[in-house]
């Protein structure tokens, strides 16, 4: 038995996965995928969240495949004590009913599940389901290949700014709630936000956004005025983008043009409209995510002179997009996304230049 120590996740090279799941035929398929690439080391297959939890405290683990629906508690009740046990380890929840409606794999996201992935009928666990699993975990394991960056202090006193855009992927919903959770209605500039989504999760993402930031939030739309205090969410078949209107107010503006990284939503064309709009006056924020979605944006607001923060590597899920804008000399600072929250609760309505 390998017994937990403070270095014993740096020092092994083969990911371990622990897999919990109350269906002996989804333990057994998953167990010989695991076990059959070479890549990664079962650590364990247990069939419920208590079993898994005595487990977590002997033995160290990289990845937690869960299921939502097992006997005792059910993962996604479970889940929030689980990343807890397991002390750095991700959770990739493997379930049937993430298929039955985005609610409940938003709220295991929200919750700080690294990902999600539909789990097959019994008698369907082809190939093919097994390719994606290991490909998703191969994917989540390259994030901890990523060389840090020495973080950067946090802004003691943030430069003034008009309007907030953040930009997020693989993690970030997590990461959004822990950042809005820090920012206080006293906080009145309109905050834009491009999270990757498919459509269908826009709804059920605005309302659960709506409850974690304690303000009123919505998916843009054409021609939408923009008001204070409110977070506006890119449509998931549409870029979120800005324009001065007649009248000088703001209002904003839906595309559905390529962008560089071919994402849609994405996060680039938003930083770039909203620094053509706002200037220097934008803070724009970059959370965890796959790619390079953001970094062209990021040097729009530079250019502008606009203020930008990127999520550290520690607490990323995928240090994909922070790291390129990070590693591309972009940011002013690399924080963690509470502190990123706090920094922006620091400057308030009153403080602007």
């Amino acid at each position: 038995m390998i017994r937990r120590t403070d270095s014993a996740l740096a020092d092994r090279r083969v990911p371990r996965v622990l897999i919990v799941d109350d269906s002996a035929v989804a333990r057994a398929a998953m167990s010989r995928f695991i076990t059959g690439s070479g890549r990664f080391e079962l650590a364990g297959a247990l069939p419920d969240a208590l079993r898994a939890l005595a487990f977590l405290r002997k033995e160290a683990v990289d990845f937690i495949l869960l299921d939502l629906v097992m006997p005792h508690q059910s993962g996604i009740d479970a889940l929030p004590e689980l990343l807890k046990a397991g002390a750095g380890a991700r959770v990739l929840v493997v379930s049937s009913s993430a298929a039955e409606g985005a609610a409940v794999t938003l709220r295991a996201l929200a919750l700080g599940a690294a990902d999600t992935l539909v789990k097959p009928s019994i008698g369907a666990f082809a190939s093919r389901f097994g390719e994606t699993l290991l490909a998703r975990l191969d994917l989540l394991a390259a994030h901890g290949e990523n060389r840090a960056l020495p973080r950067r202090a946090t802004v003691i006193t943030p430069p003034p700014f008009d309007a907030i855009a953040i930009g997020a992927s693989t993690g970030g919903i997590h990461a959004l709630a822990s950042l809005l959770e820090q920012v206080p209605a006293s906080v009145t500039q309109p905050i834009f936000v491009t999270q990757h989504l498919p459509p269908s999760f826009s709804p059920f993402f605005a309302a659960q956004v709506g409850v974690f930031a304690k303000r009123p939030c919505a998916i843009a739309h054409e021609r939408r005025r923009v008001v204070e205090g409110e977070v506006l969410i890119a449509p998931g078949d549409a870029h979120l983008l800005t324009a001065m209107q007649a009248d000088g107010h703001i209002a904003t503006h839906l595309s559905q043009a390529p962008s560089p990284t071919g994402n849609l939503p994405s996060v680039d064309p938003m930083f770039t409209s909203l620094a053509q709009t706002y200037g220097s006056r934008l803070l724009a924020v970059v959370l965890t995510g796959m790619g390079r979605d953001g970094l062209e944006g990021a040097r729009a607001v530079r250019a502008a002179g606009g203020t930008i923060v990127v999520q550290d590597r520690d607490s990323s899920v995928v240090w994909g997009m922070p790291g390129a804008v990070a590693e591309a000399g972009l940011a002013d600072a690399v924080l963690a996304p509470r502190e990123i929250g706090a920094m922006i609760a620091a400057r308030r309505p009153g403080l602007r230049a």
